[in-house]
């Protein structure tokens, strides 16, 4: 039974994922565009599951050769948003489009004139209606058995967020000697090391 429930959670996320891949279209060039020509730092912002995702979002992208952080959508509005300048490039997720604390930063990056990226499953949500660019994405349900728990929208917008960054490193002809400069530590440093 316990197997089950797993096999049937995978099936789940993963058939979500390919239907993703399916839909990529334009707006993916559009957002990339926005990226590489960042004069400024990429800023990605969330909360709850989707700051989560935004941080290692984040993450990817610096340890890839685009500079870029973290602000915590609630925070935002308590000074962290003089992080951000016209020059930088912002990252919106919220699942449902509409999520109050990352509406509220909107309003804040639309004031700061900071281009935006929406990812979100809803492409009628003020978030992505206000956002120069919105990736969207569909899935059937969440993994839990109830339909609730951020699990395949969770996955969805990580996806997301890999695809932008192994485009962005791709374009910018990224090389192991170049991962190895930001990333000399652990195993992968260590395997990095061996070769040079």
């Amino acid at each position: 039974m316990i197997k089950e429930y797993v096999r049937e959670s995978l099936r789940n996320e993963a058939q979500a994922l390919m239907s993703i891949s399916e839909e990529v279209g334009s707006e993916y060039e559009k957002a990339v565009e926005l990226l590489s020509t960042c004069k400024g730092k990429v800023v990605v912002t969330g909360i709850g599951k989707s700051g989560h995702i935004g941080k290692k979002i984040a993450a990817s992208l610096s340890s890839t050769g685009t500079p870029s952080f973290f602000v915590h959508s609630a925070e935002a509005v308590h000074g962290d948003s003089g992080t951000i300048e016209k020059r930088d490039v912002v990252i919106l997720l919220s699942n449902s489009g509409e999520t109050q604390e990352v509406l509220n930063i909107l309003a804040i990056v639309e004031k700061i004139g900071a281009p935006r990226i929406a990812i979100t499953k809803n492409p009628q949500s003020t978030l992505a209606v206000k956002s120069d660019v919105a990736l969207t994405y569909s899935y059937e349900k969440e993994a839990d058995h109830l339909g609730l728990a951020p699990t395949t929208s969770a996955l969805l917008q990580l996806a997301i967020g890999d695809a932008l960054a192994v485009a962005l490193c791709r374009l910018k002809g990224f090389t192991e000697d170049d991962f190895h400069l930001y990333h000399p530590g652990g195993s992968l440093g260590r395997q990095l090391s061996e070769k040079a």
